[in-house]
């Protein structure tokens, strides 16, 4: 059984999720935490809930949503996974932060690349790696078939989707990525967005105004 806890960080306001079992094993993804308060505030909460991070992913390497991953993997220990398109982006993050006025220390340590061939584990709970290109060139998500949600990164928010206006991105390769991957899972699928609040795949199809079946 996996649990889901969302922190709102970054003046982008990203969205940062922790997925946890019932072993307290609890994998990191998007960590946005860019200001002091929002580190101290992210581990006193994992350490309240006597977590174990065993690893850190990001769904894309876009500098809000990897704001935090130095911070992340010098406290627990833990190596990057990335889509190996990714790269490139990641690279790019801290010139990117010096343009928005938001400088930051990037990540040093080992990366792992991750294909959609692969899951990830986390105990008994396995979750799909999906490759969902158009925002970034190696944008991924992350579905739980078992329980029923996607951590869509910003590929697909409510009422939304992700701009294509970026370095890397493509806005015929989003849309396949949403119509292709994302709306051919169940209608009932929670949509965990990188910005905003929940979704579902169902009511995106109906009603998002950028992509509908």
């Amino acid at each position: 059984m996996l649990y889901v806890k969302v922190f709102l960080l970054n003046p982008l306001q990203e969205n940062t999720y922790l997925l946890y079992n019932e072993k307290k094993e609890c994998i990191i993804i998007d960590p946005g935490c860019y200001y002091d308060y929002e580190k101290e505030s992210v581990a006193a909460w994992i350490d309240s809930e006597s977590l174990n991070p065993v690893q850190l992913v990001n769904t894309h390497c876009h500098l809000d949503h990897i704001f935090g991953n130095r911070f992340i993997a010098e406290k627990y220990q833990l190596k990057l996974y990335i889509h190996p398109l990714e790269k490139k982006m990641f690279d790019l993050a801290p010139s990117s932060g010096l343009m928005w006025n938001l400088p930051f220390d990037n990540y040093t340590g080992p990366i792992e690349f991750i294909e959609p061939s692969q899951h990830l584990r986390l105990g008994e709970d396995l979750l799909s790696i999906l490759f969902v290109p158009g925002h970034s060139p190696g944008s991924v998500a992350f579905y739980s078939e078992k329980q029923g949600f996607v951590v869509s990164g910003d590929t697909l928010f409510n009422g939304s989707i992700g701009r294509s206006d970026l370095p890397g991105g493509n806005a015929q390769q989003l849309e396949e990525s949403i119509r292709n991957t994302l709306y051919a899972l169940p209608d009932n699928t929670r949509v965990l967005p990188g910005h905003g609040p929940e979704t579902t795949i169902g009511a995106e199809k109906k009603t998002n105004p950028f992509v509908r079946i």
